[in-house]
């Protein structure tokens, strides 16, 4: 499976601007890769108190993106501000190819910055099966908590993170990214934003593609955009949790 990891600069609360960036990305990666993954909130940045940005899932940004997945035959991954029964979430969204749609909601909601104020925290997870990989999504403050992460007995194989994750604590992020790959025994993906917000906040990437020993495939530039592509195979993990199965002495446990 290819899939691309899109760095990029997102425009503060100006959905028609970062849809227009974003389709033109996509159309020069037509054909190019199986699966492009987009930052936390890529439509508007992480504009958590401003709930008129809020869409429902017939809303522009889901119908524009089921548009994209089918025209450049592509699957779509990433978050943006959504609203149903009169709540709102930072909902993570997997499109596939053919225009259908999965959806989790951020779980761990950044308090520090208010997130928790505005929006409502998502209680469900979802692995989507998509070129053969077993595919989890989260968002952003997730990777704090191993234990929404947990991948019990190898059920995904790839765990995307979405985010908008700031420049002081990004040596936070590039060792929870590892941690997370190294304990799940699984390739990890990490997708952060760089420039700065609205609010002033500082982002600077740190990007990464690893493998399940936290070796990095892909490696990004620090505070510039970049669109990088890496073909993953299955079968060198299948052969590590074979060889090196951690994962049945893992503890059993149950989230209520």
């Amino acid at each position: 499976m290819k899939i691309t990891l899109v760095q990029d600069i997102i425009h503060w609360a100006d959905k028609t601007a970062n849809l227009q960036k974003t389709e033109k990305q996509l159309a020069e990666l037509a054909g190019k890769t199986d699966l492009v993954v987009l930052p936390e909130m890529f439509t508007t940045g992480f504009c958590t108190n401003q709930l008129d940005l809020a869409e429902t899932m017939e809303g522009e940004t889901v119908r524009t993106l089921q548009k994209w997945a089918k025209t450049y035959k592509m699957a779509i991954t990433g978050s943006f501000i959504a609203t149903e029964n009169e709540k709102t979430f930072n909902r993570g969204f997997f499109i596939f190819p053919d225009g259908k749609i999965e959806t989790a909601d951020k779980r761990h909601l950044f308090s520090i910055g208010g997130e928790d104020l505005y929006f409502s925290a998502g209680d469900r997870k979802f692995i989507v099966n998509y070129c053969g990989f077993n595919i989890r999504l989260l968002v952003c403050y997730d990777v704090r908590f191993p234990v929404w992460a947990r991948n019990i007995n190898n059920e995904y194989d790839l765990l995307i993170y979405v985010a908008n994750f700031q420049k002081n604590r990004i040596k936070n992020w590039d060792i929870l990214l590892q941690a997370r790959a190294i304990e799940n025994q699984a390739y990890v993906c990490g997708v952060n934003c760089v420039g700065t917000d609205g609010l002033g906040i500082d982002y600077n990437g740190h990007s990464t593609l690893l493998d399940f020993k936290a070796t990095p495939l892909l490696s990004f530039p620090e505070n510039e955009t970049s669109i990088q592509t890496y073909e993953l195979s299955r079968e060198p993990l299948l052969k590590f949790r074979e060889k090196s199965a951690f994962w049945k002495d893992a503890d059993k446990f149950q989230i209520l």
